[in-house]
């Protein structure tokens, strides 16, 4: 089964010399059915950093929260991360990601775009296991440092958002 994507838009690709700065920033999204990890491009679309992940209690509260966000970070475009099996077929948790996409593609109408994110998960967990961080500081930070990891893959092979 295909990748599921937003429709037609298409961002600029990331800064490269010679180019005019771009002024405005992507949203990088890691869906999980407890909570959603996320994350912001600086200005330059160079640099990924997380933000506190959401709470997924009801889609209106995401939704709305994700509308804000936009708002106020001039979000040009959002990257999701679609989970893939290991031999890259998509499973149960992929079709959860694309009724997420559905969802807010009601009421954002900004490109999205979903990249594979196998292992992500993974190597946030690990990256946080290194640093000290106890089992429970860990659960609190894996979904918005994956979502780094997922924005940040997206940044650094410079495709533009389809």
């Amino acid at each position: 089964m295909p990748p599921a994507h937003s429709g037609n838009h298409q961002l600029p690709p990331a800064n490269r010399p010679g180019r005019s700065l771009r002024v405005s920033r992507i949203l990088g999204i890691d869906y999980g059915t407890v909570r959603i990890g996320l994350a912001l491009s600086d200005p330059t679309g160079t640099l990924a950093s997380p933000l506190p992940f959401l709470d997924n209690q009801s889609p209106e509260q995401v939704t709305k929260a994700i509308s804000e966000l936009i708002h106020n970070h001039q979000i040009i475009g959002i990257v999701i991360g679609l989970p893939r099996n290991m031999d890259g077929t998509y499973g149960p948790s992929a079709q959860k990601v694309r009724d997420f996409i559905d969802q807010m593609k009601g009421s954002i109408t900004l490109p999205i775009t979903p990249i594979d994110e196998r292992l992500t998960t993974a190597q946030a967990s690990k990256q946080l296991s290194s640093i000290g961080l106890n089992q429970k500081k860990l659960r609190k930070k894996v979904d918005s440092s994956s979502a780094c990891l997922i924005l940040q893959q997206y940044l650094d092979r410079n495709t533009p958002l389809i």
